[in-house]
């Protein structure tokens, strides 16, 4: 589905890649808020913490020791503390124990700003969590400020913390992380559909480009885009309309050329019959008296002979072509055993082929029935066997049927010259030789191939070749069972079993 449709790939690249933009500027934004948050909440709280360390030191100094004592005080100035619940609460280190103000845990204050306050003379900021006493306790973050608290004989000093919560700095940062996570989810729904939008602006005309393209490939060359604008999209629209008035006229052309070349040999065709029927009476009455000749007139009769028959055979093939190129070839179907017509043709070459040296071998099935022309299987197969006997080398030749459900077969196998792999479809171009300085054994019009390619498709069928140098090549024939049936796999494979 990926590679089936360009919209989605361009609207989900868009939203991926918006989806990681976002992320990466909502977590930038998040950082910078919450460091500008915090970084202001740190300054206040000292600001805050020095004032009132500075408030509880005075008040600490002036107190008269002989009228309450020291534990009172501190006790007093951690209450003083508590009374102000939305700034901060104190823990002050007295001598004995510990004085908190209510609401408040002395767990808020880390161990390490302890041992800091309890090594120096400064103050101290650092993170903590800050634990409230009430049940069940909850948690927030928070920062905490440890100073020393000088008692009023100046000899000793008390540590205190100042526990400041920040639960409006976090609420604050929610606030704004649910406010940045709603603005990109709008911001991805949008570049989603700008993205739609704009892929949709784009592959329409792609599209019509595509559906002209293709009903000009199957004929339709009056097929036109629309032109809109000036822009890339008509270009293509303008050069796609170019193309095909062009190709329209250049197969024009090609058509016309090609009705004159089938007209040419047509006409030539019959034309050549007239003057070759005198021409083979006149040499047939010469062939006759060739006994009374002496032998160099006797021979040229015999060659003259041949060559006449060649060329009769050639105007017949040409003829053959002509009907194939005029769309003129019709079959006459009727329902034939294979196996008969195959025995038929074998033993109708086996004369031939004993004189070359070949044995002919027939294996398979005793019976393939299909709907065939058998004067056209015939001759496929007469090519077949012709061809195999003249380049088998002396060498067998095997013939194979099969047949299935849906097809019947025939294979041809020779273990002669062959030919390399990448010649296999031009064996049935048309004057094609593997060979060209091989002298033919037949004297063959080079036609033979091609009219049998030609005679298969018009079965419906398949014709192929498989060859390797000097390894043999050999033939498949599949034909479908009725003519309703279209072929997808061959009851016997093209590929030798021994080589396969």
């Amino acid at each position: 589905m990926w590679w089936s449709s360009l919209p989605l790939r361009v609207i989900a690249l868009t939203v991926a890649g918006s989806v990681l933009v976002l992320l990466l500027g909502g977590l930038l934004l998040m950082r910078q808020a919450s460091s500008g948050v915090l970084a202001g909440k740190r300054t206040s709280a000292v600001a805050e913490a020095s004032t009132a360390l500075e408030r509880m030191q005075v008040q600490l100094r002036s107190s008269d020791m002989r009228s309450t004592s020291v534990y009172e005080r501190l006790n007093k100035l951690a209450d003083e503390a508590g009374a102000q619940p939305s700034q901060y609460r104190v823990v002050i280190q007295g001598p004995v124990s510990r004085f908190v103000s209510p609401g408040i845990s002395e767990e808020s204050v880390p161990d390490s700003l302890v041992q800091e306050v309890a090594r120096g003379d400064g103050m101290y900021v650092t993170p903590t969590t800050v634990v409230w006493a009430q049940i069940p306790r909850r948690e927030e973050p928070g920062l905490a400020i440890g100073a020393m608290l000088q008692a009023p004989s100046g000899q000793e000093g008390y540590p205190i913390y100042f526990i400041f919560p920040e639960s409006h700095e976090a609420q604050t940062l929610s606030v704004l992380r649910r406010a940045i996570a709603s603005t990109s989810v709008v911001l991805l729904l949008a570049l989603g559909g700008i993205a739609w939008l704009v892929s949709r602006e784009v592959m329409g005309p792609v599209r019509e480009a595509s559906i002209a393209a293709s009903k000009i490939a199957s004929g339709d060359f009056e097929e036109r885009m629309r032109v809109r604008g000036t822009d890339d999209l008509a270009s293509l629209a303008t050069s796609m309309n170019d193309m095909a008035a062009e190709l329209s006229h250049q197969i024009g052309q090609l058509e016309d050329l090609s009705r004159v070349q089938q007209r040419f040999v047509s006409d030539v065709s019959h034309e050549l019959r007239t003057p070759l029927t005198t021409v083979r009476m006149a040499a047939d009455l010469l062939h006759e008296g060739r006994y009374e000749m002496d032998p160099f007139a006797a021979r040229s009769t015999e060659l003259m002979q041949e060559e006449l028959d060649r060329f009769e055979a050639m105007l017949a093939d040409l003829l053959e072509i002509s009907r194939f190129d005029a769309g003129a070839a019709v079959l006459s179907l009727a329902e034939h055993d294979l196996v008969p017509v195959v025995r038929r043709e074998m033993e109708a070459q086996q004369a031939f082929a004993e004189r070359l040296g070949c044995r002919l071998e027939l294996h398979g099935i005793d019976s393939a029935v299909a709907m065939m022309d058998d004067r056209r299987i015939t001759r496929i197969l007469r090519n077949l066997l012709t061809n195999a006997i003249e380049h088998g080398e002396r060498q067998p030749i095997i013939v194979t049927v099969g047949a299935d459900e849906q097809s019947v077969a025939v294979t041809v196998r020779d273990h002669g010259i062959g030919f390399a792999p990448h010649l296999a479809d031009q064996v049935f171009l048309r004057f094609w030789r593997a060979d060209p300085s091989r002298t033919r054994a037949v004297g063959g019009t080079g036609l033979g191939l091609a009219i049998s390619l030609e005679d298969a498709n018009l079965h419906r069928g398949w014709l192929r070749a498989w060859g390797r140098p000097h390894r043999g090549a050999q033939f498949l024939l599949v034909l479908p069972r009725d003519e309703k049936v279209t072929l997808r796999d061959s009851p016997l494979p093209l590929v030798p079993r021994e080589r396969s």
